[in-house]
C-alpha cells in the first residue's frame, strides 16, 4: 500500500469506495418537472425531521429548484439505472420513461421507489466546489417491497449483488 497524490481524480476513486444510495430531489417549475440525482443523500436529525444532499455549485439545474417551497426526494429503486444516468445527464428530458407523481405543493416524486421525502429547505451551508443542503421532511411515504439502488465504484448495485 502507498500514499496516492490528492487530486479531484483520486478523491473522486476513494470516495467511490464507499456505496451509497441514490436520491432525486424533483419540483414542477411553471408546470415543468425539473429535477436531478445526488449520491450525497444523508439522514440527519429525528427531531426536528432533517435529511441532507450535496449539490455542485457549478449545477445548472439547482438554481432552479432552490427558491422553491417544496422539493420531493424520491429514493432511487433498483430498476432505476438508467432514471439514475438520465437524471443526471446535462441535456434531455430528465424523467423520459418514468412515471412521477405531482404534489399539490409542487412536490414531484417518482413511482417504483422505495421512499418519498416531501420537503422544504431548511438551512444552505457552503463547502468547498459543493453546497450542503439541509431539508426539513414533511411527509414520508414508504414503499418496503422496493430494494434502493446502490451506487459504488462508480458502477449501481442491488443489495443482492
Amino acid at each position: 500500500m502507498s500514499a496516492t497524490e490528492l487530486s479531484p481524480t483520486s478523491l473522486r476513486e476513494a470516495f467511490g469506495h464507499f456505496p451509497t444510495g441514490v436520491v432525486a430531489i424533483a419540483a414542477e417549475v411553471e408546470g415543468i418537472r425539473v429535477g436531478l440525482a445526488a449520491s450525497t443523500f444523508v439522514p440527519v436529525s429525528l427531531d426536528p425531521p432533517l435529511v441532507s444532499f450535496c449539490v455542485q455549485n457549478s449545477s445548472t439545474t439547482w438554481p432552479k429548484l432552490k427558491g422553491l417551497p417544496a422539493l420531493g426526494i424520491s429514493v432511487l429503486g433498483e430498476s432505476h439505472d438508467d432514471a439514475v444516468r438520465a437524471l443526471a445527464a446535462k441535456t434531455g428530458d430528465r424523467f423520459a420513461g418514468l412515471e412521477t407523481e405531482s404534489r399539490d405543493s409542487g412536490a414531484v416524486f417518482i413511482h417504483g421507489t422505495s421512499v418519498w421525502l416531501e420537503s422544504a429547505i431548511a438551512q444552505l451551508v457552503p463547502a468547498g466546489d459543493h453546497t450542503i443542503v439541509v431539508l426539513r421532511v414533511s411527509e414520508i411515504t414508504v414503499h418496503a417491497d422496493i430494494a434502493p439502488i446502490v451506487f459504488h465504484r462508480s458502477t449501481f448495485h442491488r443489495l443482492g449483488d
